[in-house]
């Protein structure tokens, strides 16, 4: 009761301003591509009608705080020769949602609450440069399973215009250092338009988008298909949450080469009463080598420091692994899963005549991959350099899961795969915690919802800081580069939950308040700035002590600024 009367506090001391802001903002109908570099700025509510596109070179960027509500069928996608600079903030992250979940943020809800909703508008696209495993049935004609940078696909969910030479669909090449821009504390809610059976839009899709991309605190809150797909493509991702999606949390496909460190999965469901991967949950990493096994590039990546928390009785797998795929789990948590926790899926069925599965045409058999040291490239359609292209993976073998909590994973099978391929050997310092040792503070869930053959229990509260087993690891991520050395198991230490503020997930109540350290104006210590701090600030004016936050030796107007610059919760 205590953290959710703090939560009370935090919406209740931002829902004036937020109020304010939304009945003065104006909305913008977006209704042609982007051509020409433009700004979105936070004083406009934008509504995208239909499938825009950013193209012809130029840059979309989107302020701080910038709202994005847009009727069904709107979308956003990013051609290969386009960037997209969207960069908000802890305490104004930019919110991407749809305009029927706009028209329910009222004064006792400033950023909505939660509904069991999805497919009210699109997604979020960004598509680039890189090179992708995209060879086999349905496979472009000219492309080949030796990495070419005229290697090429449409992207799934958007359609192309049927005017020759329309290219605003496509995906891939030969740069993986490629820039799509930059998304930075951006919130995606209800979107995943389904166009056809297997077509459909995710929270985020990525498609061979290279590695001078910036992608760090997305949050993606219920979507019908996947929350994050990656095709190819070697983009590197920090922080991120996942939510309610109704597929694979986390999707991976045709090669991607890119490092992700600190990311929450949350399985859940958008759409009560559908079938499992159009509104109800399916695995939570689902990860396909390419597209034909012998392809390359193949997708091989390390993960450290997850916290993954599936159903417990739904029957869906915590990580699956398809047509040649590596992967590591490292410093993570695995909790809650309803059926095994590794799979091995074998093959996605998308190439025809065997050429799909672990062994084809002379690739690593499933058992070898995880015996094969990290840096031992296939002499199958290599790249002329493979130990450039494939950098991903610090050390160890091409699938290892180490350092890694293991909880509540209570099917029968859960860990028959998993024993199989020595996940359990000493020397990998994995843990199997027992009933009693909860590696995260506090799980709640709902009432169960039922399709009639899978049954969910949703999570409506969690707070997910690292507890006995998660606080402390053996190893860690390496220092330097992109990774960051955490000493502790999952995507959370014991003190500081970055769910805070941005996500919809704070701003519905279904996580904690506990921000980490208290930023100049939040006078009281409680994580937000709002009226106490005001009134306190107020109280001194014109004197000094409490409310002097520029710490010029008076509590006068440059400091009331100040605080009301940072109203809301923050850091």
């Amino acid at each position: 009761m205590k953290t959710a009367s703090k939560f009370t506090t935090i919406t209740g001391a931002i829902s004036a301003l937020a109020i304010i802001g939304s009945a003065n903002a104006a909305e913008v109908m977006v209704s042609s591509d982007i051509t020409t570099s433009t700004t979105w700025t936070s004083g406009n509510v934008y509504n995208l009608q239909g499938s825009r596109y950013v193209t012809n070179g130029a840059t979309l960027t989107i302020e701080a705080g910038t709202i994005i509500a847009s009727d069904n069928g709107g979308s956003l996608a990013v051609t290969r020769d386009a960037r997209l600079s969207c960069i908000g903030t802890a305490t104004q992250p930019v919110i991407f949602t749809s305009k029927v979940d706009y028209l329910t943020w009222d004064a006792a809800h400033p950023r909505g609450q939660w509904r069991a909703s999805a497919n009210e508008w699109g997604n979020v696209t960004l598509m680039g440069n890189a090179y992708i495993g995209k060879y086999g049935n349905g496979a472009v004609a000219t492309n080949t399973a030796a990495p070419n940078a005229g290697n090429y696909a449409n992207m799934e969910g958007l359609v192309a215009s049927g005017t020759p030479g329309d290219t605003r669909t496509f995906y891939g090449g030969g740069n993986d250092q490629d820039t799509s821009g930059a998304l930075r504390f951006v919130s995606l809610r209800y979107g995943g338009k389904v166009v056809g059976l297997g077509n459909e839009l995710n929270g985020l899709s990525l498609g061979g988008v290279g590695r001078d991309t910036i992608i760090d605190h997305i949050d993606i809150m219920n979507n019908v298909d996947d929350g994050i797909e990656i095709w190819g493509g070697t983009v590197d991702l920090k922080y991120f949450s996942i939510w309610n999606i109704g597929d694979d949390s986390f999707d991976i496909d045709q090669g991607w080469r890119g490092r992700a460190q600190f990311g929450l999965t949350v399985s859940g469901y958008s759409i009560p009463g559908t079938a499992s991967g159009s509104g109800f949950p399916d695995s939570g990493f689902e990860m396909d080598g390419a597209e034909k096994s012998d392809a390359q590039p193949v997708t091989t990546t390390a993960f450290y420091n997850i916290t993954a928390i599936g159903q417990p009785l739904a029957g869906k797998a915590a990580t699956k692994y398809r047509d040649n795929a590596r992967a590591q789990f490292n410093n993570c948590i695995i909790m809650d899963t309803g059926k095994e926790v590794v799979k091995n899926d074998n093959t996605d069925g998308e190439a025809t005549g065997g050429e799909t599965g672990y062994g084809y045409n002379g690739t690593l058999t499933w058992a070898n991959t995880w015996l094969t040291n990290y840096n031992v490239y296939s002499a199958v359609n290599p790249f002329a350099t493979p130990a450039t292209a494939y950098v991903a993976q610090p050390s160890g073998k091409l699938i290892q899961y180490t350092d890694t909590v293991f909880f509540n994973n209570v099917n029968a099978a859960a860990y028959t795969e998993a024993s199989a391929r020595g996940v359990f050997a000493v020397a990998n310092n994995n843990v199997l915690a027992a009933a009693a040792s909860s590696p995260i503070a506090t799980i709640t869930r709902g009432p169960n919802v039922s399709n009639g053959t899978m049954v969910v229990q949703p999570v409506i509260f969690l707070d997910p800081l690292a507890r006995n087993n998660a606080v402390t690891s053996v190893n860690a991520a390496p220092a330097g580069g992109f990774w960051t050395v955490a000493n502790y198991r999952g995507a959370f230490n014991e003190s500081d939950n970055w769910l805070c503020g941005w996500t919809a997930a704070s701003q519905y109540g279904y996580t904690t308040s506990n921000c980490g350290t208290p930023c100049p104006a939040d006078l009281n210590g409680d994580h937000i700035v709002g009226g106490s701090d005001l009134g306190a600030l107020l109280g001194n004016f014109g004197g000094s002590g409490s409310g002097d936050i520029n710490l010029d030796g008076v509590v006068n107007g440059s400091d009331l600024g100040l605080l009301l610059g940072a109203w809301g919760p923050c850091l």
